[in-house]
C-alpha cells in the first residue's frame, strides 16, 4: 500500500504541471484584466502601461506562467492584485469555513441516503421506494439558487425562524447555536444534489448485492432479514459509495461556489467569485490548483478506503 500511495503521489506531479499550464493559459486567455478595475477607458495610456508593469502584465504568457511557477515550488501562491494580500493567507482564512460547510453537508448527505438507499432496496415497488426516487429525482433537478432562494424566502423571510446570510451573528465571541443557525440552510442546499444522487446510487448496488448466491446462503440458514442486510451485504453495497466519497468533499467545495454567494458564507467559493469580478489571476488560480489538489487527495482516498473494505482487492 505505501509502494501504491508513493507511486500515485508521484504521478501526481506532472498531472498537476498539465492543470496548471491550461488553467492558467485559459485564465489570462480572457479579455480584460485586473487594470481595469483601477482606471476608465479614458485615463492616460502611459499609467495604464504602467499598472501593468507593475502586475507583470506586460510580460509574455510564458514568461508569466514560468515566474509563477517558481514562486509555487517555494511555497509562495503570489499577492492578491486587487487587495494586495498573499493569496496563501486568504485561502487559509476562508477555507476552515468552506470545509465546515462542506463536512456538515457531507454528513448530512450520508446519513439521510444510506438508510434511504437500504430501505427502498429491501422495500422495493413499496410506496417508500416510489416516495423516495420521486423525491432523489426532485433533489437532482433542483438549482441550487433556486433553491437556497426559496429557503431564504419561507424560513427567514416569512418565518423569521432561521437568518437569511452570513455565517455568525455575534462577531466578539463564540456561540454555537448561533454557528448552527446560520450552517442550517447553506447545509441543507449544498447537500441536497448529493444526497439524492447517492441514494440512488445506494439503492441499485444494494439491489444488484441482495441478488447474490451468498446472501441467498445465508437466508437459508435462518438468518433473520436485518442480519443478513446489515452484516453481510451492506459492506459490499457501500463499495461504490465509498469510492464516490473520496471525489465528494471536492466536488461539495466546488459546489459551495453558488452556495456560499447566496448565503454569503465566507469561504472558498465566495473568494473565487469576488476574485472573478475583480480579475484576481492569482487568487484564481491559487484556488483553482488547491481543487486540483483535492481532487487528487480524494481519489487516492477512495483507492485506499475501496482496499480497506474489501479484502479482495490489492494494490501491488
Amino acid at each position: 500500500m505505501f509502494v501504491y500511495t508513493f507511486r500515485r503521489t508521484l504521478l501526481a506531479i506532472p498531472l498537476l504541471i498539465m492543470i496548471s499550464i491550461i488553467s492558467f493559459t485559459i485564465i489570462n486567455m480572457a479579455p480584460g484584466d485586473v487594470t481595469s478595475m483601477f482606471i476608465n477607458p479614458d485615463s492616460d495610456p502611459a499609467d495604464i502601461a504602467a499598472l501593468r508593469a507593475h502586475f507583470g502584465l506586460d510580460k509574455p504568457l510564458l514568461v508569466r506562467y514560468f515566474i509563477w511557477l517558481g514562486r509555487v515550488l517555494t511555497g509562495d501562491l503570489g499577492t492578491s492584485m486587487w487587495v494586495g494580500r498573499p493569496v496563501l493567507d486568504m485561502i487559509m482564512e476562508r477555507l476552515p469555513n468552506t470545509l465546515i460547510l462542506a463536512g456538515v453537508s457531507m454528513l448530512l448527505s450520508f446519513a439521510v441516503a444510506i438508510p434511504f438507499g437500504i430501505i427502498s432496496a429491501t422495500k422495493r415497488y413499496s410506496i417508500f421506494d416510489y416516495t423516495s426516487t420521486t423525491f432523489a429525482f426532485v433533489g437532482l433537478s433542483l438549482p441550487n439558487f433556486w433553491f437556497g432562494l426559496m429557503l431564504i424566502l419561507l424560513f427567514s423571510l416569512k418565518l423569521g425562524w432561521l437568518p437569511s446570510g452570513g455565517m455568525r451573528a455575534n462577531f466578539d465571541e463564540f456561540e454555537l447555536i448561533d454557528r448552527l443557525r446560520h450552517l442550517i440552510l447553506p447545509a441543507i442546499v449544498l447537500a441536497t444534489g448529493t444526497m439524492a444522487s447517492k441514494t440512488r446510487y445506494m439503492r441499485s448496488s444494494m439491489l444488484e448485492v441482495i441478488r447474490q448466491d451468498y446472501i441467498r446462503t445465508a437466508r437459508s440458514k435462518g438468518l433473520s432479514e436485518r442480519v443478513v442486510i446489515y452484516k453481510h451485504a451492506l459492506k459490499n453495497a457501500l463499495l461504490p459509495i465509498i469510492t464516490l466519497f473520496g471525489l465528494l468533499l471536492p466536488s461539495l467545495v466546488s459546489g459551495a461556489v453558488i452556495t456560499e454567494s447566496i448565503f454569503s458564507w465566507p469561504g472558498i467559493g465566495r473568494l473565487v467569485v469576488e476574485a472573478i469580478w475583480t480579475r484576481d489571476y492569482p487568487v484564481i488560480m491559487g484556488v483553482n490548483m488547491m481543487g486540483a489538489i483535492m481532487v487528487i487527495i480524494g481519489s487516492l482516498i477512495a483507492d485506499i478506503g475501496y482496499a480497506l473494505a474489501d479484502p479482495r482487492i490489492k494494490y501491488n
